[in-house]
């Protein structure tokens, strides 16, 4: 059985950083890019992001800042389209393990045909830029997910490790 075809894959390194527990925006939003022009299709028709979510200050700021960026300024002022979530909410840190992880549920979402909640996470932290003014939703629930006709369901996956190795 075929549950998802992976389209491209974006990676990078920070680099010399001031530690290897200090992600980037800079460098993730680089693995980000490499990733979308390699698949062909723009972000803005990802419906479903799951995030490397560490839920750390130095993990998660970086991370969403880069999201923020790369989703942000292709879809054209809309807000909340793309539904956003982490395992590690439900199963902990899997280590070198979480970016597989990460996509055994994005292939279930697609093959069930339902948007993973995320669960444990009622609001983002408040160290992130505010929620509401983004690309992004906390998805707390299962929905349905149908596709329109227009474009198949397009989901993504952000793996990112020590030293500033970014993946998505």
């Amino acid at each position: 059985r075929i549950y998802g075809v992976i389209r491209g894959i974006g990676s990078s390194s920070d680099g010399k950083a001031t530690s290897v527990y200090a992600p980037r925006p800079q460098g993730q939003e680089l693995a980000l890019r490499r990733a979308y022009a390699g698949a062909g299709y723009g972000p803005e028709t990802v419906e479903l992001g799951e995030a490397h979510g560490t839920a750390t200050k130095a993990g998660d700021v970086p991370e969403f800042t880069a999201l923020n960026a790369v989703f942000g300024e292709q879809a054209e002022g809309e807000r909340q389209w793309c539904a956003l979530g982490s395992i590690k909410s439900q199963i902990g840190h899997t280590k070198s393990a979480a970016g597989a992880a990460g996509l055994f549920k994005i292939l279930m979402g697609l093959h069930h045909k339902v948007l993973p909640p995320t669960i444990q996470v009622e609001l983002p932290s408040s160290k992130l830029p505010p929620m509401a003014e983004s690309p992004f939703y906390i998805n707390t629930r299962a929905r349905p997910w149908i596709s329109d006709g227009c474009q198949p369901r397009r989901a993504s996956v952000s793996s990112f490790g020590f030293g500033g190795s970014n993946f998505h």
